[in-house]
């Protein structure tokens, strides 16, 4: 495996970072998940515009452009021979001192991974998934922005063990006012009747590229689509339920906090988004 480190290439086993790195030190820095698939890097384009987004959101200057950014990300595919998997994009503040200032950091470093990754075993995207609620909530949008997609994940880590403490994969997380937010790694929908239900960004959602691929496939399909707050009761009350996300892609949920949700097998239209998904994932991105 070949790893992109600040415009060169290193080995596995020589790709290192300095232990005065902020990234490392105190979580400073952003990052992408991005998937492949037959040859193509998908939605590249819109994980860089976000990367840039994060980046902007907490003062971090980008040290390549947005069209050097896309070309190393293609780049270490081709070197990789990677033709279904998924890339890892970091970029952290960089070096400086112990202390917390990042005007101590003089360049932020640009790490590109690009590997395979199984978020969930396979026999789940069957059967689908058994998921609970748990005590941690979002971050609030006042102390760290869910929107920033920052290295410091401590708080879906947290929600992550509790779901593990619980016997479960996943977890949904509440926001401060009680409405569902997202899970610890994923966005989540739900189906009531004809329409097609998911949080508003504003409950602390984050802008998840994969969400938006689903609620435009779902529009194009003749859907009612919404954005609404959620709450447990709706949840347990829904007819189908899935989650999104670039490594978990689309995996049905069917029970939530011991309640069956519809008839406890991944609902028809979960089916029918998930095949369009998979379809549109084999023809659309950036040629590797």
């Amino acid at each position: 495996m070949k790893i992109y480190i600040d415009g060169k290439y290193y080995s596995e086993q020589n790709a290192k970072i300095s232990v005065f790195d902020h990234g490392l030190l105190y979580g400073d820095g952003i990052f992408e998940g991005i998937r492949a698939y037959n040859g193509r890097v998908f939605k590249l384009k819109e994980h860089i515009d976000r990367l840039f987004y994060s980046a902007k959101a907490i003062l971090l200057t980008i040290p390549l452009t947005h069209a050097e950014m896309i070309r190393a990300v293609v780049d270490t595919c081709r070197r990789n021979k990677l033709r279904n998997g998924y890339i890892r994009l970091v970029v952290t503040r960089g070096v400086g001192t112990l202390g917390l200032n990042p005007n101590k950091c003089k360049r932020p470093s640009v790490i590109i991974i690009a590997d395979k990754i199984q978020l969930y075993p396979a026999e789940y995207y069957e059967r689908g998934l058994e998921i609970i609620t748990v005590p941690t909530v979002r971050n609030l949008h006042s102390a760290l922005n869910p929107a920033i997609k920052s290295l410091n994940y401590l708080n879906n880590i947290l929600a992550k063990i509790e779901a593990n403490n619980g016997g479960c994969e996943e977890a949904i997380m509440l926001n401060a006012q009680g409405f569902v937010a997202e899970c610890t790694g994923d966005n989540l929908f739900v189906v009531k009747g004809d329409r097609l239900v998911t949080p508003p960004l504003t409950s602390g959602a984050l802008y998840g590229i994969t969400r938006g691929v689903v609620i435009q496939l779902a529009q194009r399909a003749g859907m009612s689509v919404a954005e609404t707050d959620l709450t447990r009761y709706d949840l347990f009350n829904a007819d189908e339920c899935f989650l999104t996300g670039t490594g978990a892609e689309l995996i049905p949920v069917v029970k939530i906090d011991g309640r069956v949700i519809g008839s406890g097998k991944p609902g028809p239209i979960t089916k029918s988004l998930v095949q369009k998904y998979h379809e549109l994932t084999q023809v659309s991105g950036e040629p590797i």
